[in-house]
């Protein structure tokens, strides 16, 4: 059970933490893990430019930025002694969850391990929830990791 498991990261601490969760899954359980990122180019509405297409430049940056995130959550998965490869996505048009929903079907994922902001009211209307729309259409178990609330670490601070 859960042996192959695929984690959208984005470099966030909260997708960092999905990562950590999904690597003592598959460390106990021998499995395997694969990494995806996705480029939305709705992340990057000021980059178009003045004819309304992308900047060659912007474009370039968002792989490379893509690219190593993807990097640097194998190096950890190796470091952790846990088998991982990744895919990176870049086909603009394409959304996060139907990605993710496509990637889990085709590499016959058991297990999604998504992280959260958990955000509420105003800033989710805005900003949507990724990990909602992911649990909507995985064909497999979602595993949501939740980002520490604002209050509990200003007063894990204080």
């Amino acid at each position: 059970m859960y042996q192959r498991i695929i984690v959208p990261i984005d470099g966030s601490e909260t997708s960092n933490k999905a990562l950590v969760a999904a690597l003592q899954l598959a460390k106990e359980r021998q499995g395997r893990i694969r990494l995806v990122h996705v480029v939305e180019e709705l992340a990057y509405l000021t980059g178009y430019d003045q004819f309304g297409g992308y900047s060659g430049d912007l474009i370039k940056i968002m792989r490379e930025t893509g690219a190593r995130v993807l990097a640097d959550g194998t190096a950890i998965a190796q470091s952790a002694g846990v088998e991982c490869d990744s895919a990176l996505y870049d086909n603009f048009g394409e959304r996060l969850p139907e990605v993710i929903a496509d990637e889990a079907r085709s590499w016959k994922a058991d297990l999604i391990v998504v992280g959260t902001h958990g955000r509420r009211g105003v800033g989710r209307m805005l900003l949507g929830s990724g990990a909602e729309q992911i649990i909507r259409m995985a064909p497999v178990p979602v595993l949501v990791i939740r980002s520490e609330p604002a209050e509990t670490t200003a007063k894990a601070g204080a």
